[in-house]
């Protein structure tokens, strides 16, 4: 029987900071967030820094977190802050703002 954190649903929009443009980091949260069954988005900011949105499985949702801080290999993240919890999103993963997806 699952536990109860892969019975709970969990969405958080998340901000991180750091080297994170120009270093695959759309590409690789598209990837593992979609490897992990999770729904949301990412996104480049205007600012520099990558915003996502991630739903699922509280306990995959908390893994995507943690993966977040290390990033793909060229990426030097600094911070990864939860800037809002709840909310919904539409199913299946997406890169928003960009021509390659």
């Amino acid at each position: 029987m699952p536990g109860k954190d892969q019975l709970t649903t969990r969405t958080v929009t998340v901000r991180i900071e750091g080297k994170v443009q120009g270093v695959d980091y759309r590409a690789w949260t598209d990837r593992t967030a979609r490897a992990l069954g999770l729904d949301g988005t990412v996104r480049n900011r205007d600012d520099g820094s990558v915003e996502a949105v991630f739903c699922g499985p509280a306990a995959k949702v908390d893994e995507m977190l943690r993966l977040c801080a290390e990033g793909p290999p060229d990426a030097d993240v600094t911070e990864v802050t939860v800037t809002q919890e709840g909310g919904s999103v539409a199913p299946g993963f997406r890169v928003i703002g960009t021509n390659w997806r």
